[in-house]
């Protein structure tokens, strides 16, 4: 069965549930439409049933089309990518605690296929079981699947039996073949893989997880970014990968041991600094500069500032209404343009529609799903103020439609952290 090819208007008999999607215009449905809740829940169920339906039966590889450059092979990889990059943006909403009605019924879909999908990916008996270790890309990937059980244990690894348990930490553990990575960003994807081991309790490698965690902090540069290595790039790799990873590996290091406490502190507001960068990035109509590689991870790219608005601690003066409201936009921005989904629902490259010349030679059509975490916002509850509040304009509207907005101001940081040693 096709599973893909049904649209995500029409949700399984099963669940009872059928969301209708707004007709979208050039530039995307109206903001009285995307600031909602039920418009991020069509999302995250427009982007997770192909991968997640299909995984969750074995049926993936058979399913999703891999559109690349040609000859590039990544149909070695692409499978992982899809299911890392979307389970890390889903993750929290699939720890979320208190959910009623339609959308209950859908979470528990969600959570019950994340969960199969965990023993498929990693079980070698599995037709869909897949590659953490062949050549250097599983381990971008690998990454992600840690991530997401980092920010959902309750959720995505606390229920697995012994058996599937065994299988995730096999392959997760597997990806230490692979060399420590080059001196970039990937430094955040062994330290985050090695954050997850020890969250489950193994041991973890020093030269991967806590030297590549200080290695990323000596390359800040300032005003809440760091450098992709050495030299500061322009492009969306601080929301991509760097801020996020960085958080969520430190949040979970100073839970364990409060020496790390004041690394995290600072970490933290090195990235509510970037959020608010990231959210003056949002022109009125919910578009962005067009800047660097990666850009047909779409609104991924803003995960700094939906991370933010999940854990509370956005900048002031900002409201997690007007986050909401731009957030929205950028999404509705990034998924509705005509070309963006194929016919059976699968992400085509593109930034604003089906734009193949965007992809770099690394990108695929599992890479895309990386857009799932700009919805890491539905992890908190629908009575939250994010979601609750009446609409706000966000800064640029406000700026660009006349108002008398506060002045913007760099964040003074330009200390070094260094880390405490970990007690093992």
């Amino acid at each position: 069965m096709n599973t893909s090819r049904r649209s995500f208007l029409h949700v399984s008999a099963a669940t009872g549930l059928a969301f209708a999607m707004p007709t979208a215009g050039a530039a995307g449905p109206g903001r009285a439409l995307t600031g909602t809740r039920d418009y991020w829940l069509k999302i995250a169920d427009k982007l997770g049933r192909p991968v997640l339906e299909n995984l969750s039966r074995g049926t993936l590889k058979a399913s999703m089309p891999v559109e690349q450059q040609a000859g590039k092979g990544r149909e070695n990889f692409s499978h992982l990518e899809a299911f890392g990059r979307l389970l890390s943006g889903i993750a929290p909403w699939l720890e979320l605690t208190g959910a009623s009605g339609n959308e209950k019924t859908l979470q528990a879909l969600y959570i019950g296929w994340a969960r199969a999908s965990l023993e498929r990916a990693t079980n070698p008996a599995s037709p869909d079981f897949m590659n953490f270790n062949r050549q250097r890309q599983p381990l971008v990937d690998a990454s992600y699947v840690a991530l997401a059980m980092l920010r959902a244990p309750r959720a995505l690894w606390e229920p697995l039996s012994s058996e599937e348990k065994g299988h995730v930490i096999a392959a997760l553990e597997s990806t230490r073949k692979l060399a420590n990575p080059i001196r970039n960003n990937w430094v955040m994807f062994a330290a985050t893989i090695e954050c997850f081991l020890m969250m489950a309790g193994r041991s973890t490698e020093f030269k991967r997880f806590e030297n590549n965690i200080q290695v990323m902090l000596n390359w800040y540069v300032g005003d809440g970014t760091y450098g992709d290595g050495k030299s500061y790039h322009a492009d969306y790799y601080n929301g991509y990968v760097i801020q996020p990873m960085l958080v969520d590996c430190l949040e979970y290091l100073q839970q364990r041991d409060r020496r790390f406490v004041p690394a995290y502190e600072k970490v933290l507001a090195r990235s509510i600094r970037h959020a608010a960068i990231q959210e003056r990035m949002i022109a009125p109509d919910g578009s962005f500069p067009p800047l660097g590689r990666s850009l047909p991870y779409r609104c991924g790219a803003f995960q700094t500032l939906a991370q933010m608005a999940l854990m509370d601690r956005l900048p002031k003066p900002l409201q997690a209404a007007q986050v909401r409201e731009a957030l929205g936009a950028v999404i509705g921005r990034t998924m509705e343009p005509a070309g963006t989904f194929d016919s059976n629902g699968w992400l085509r490259i593109g930034l604003a529609g089906h734009q193949p010349r965007l992809g770099e030679e690394y990108v695929s059509t599992g890479s895309l799903y990386i857009a799932a975490n700009a919805l890491l916002p539905l992890g908190l509850p629908p009575a939250h103020g994010f979601w609750s509040a009446p609409p706000v304009p966000w800064t640029a509207q406000q700026v660009w439609g006349g108002a008398d907005v506060a002045k913007d101001a760099a964040l003074r940081d330009e200390h070094e952290i260094t880390l405490p040693v970990l007690q093992r």
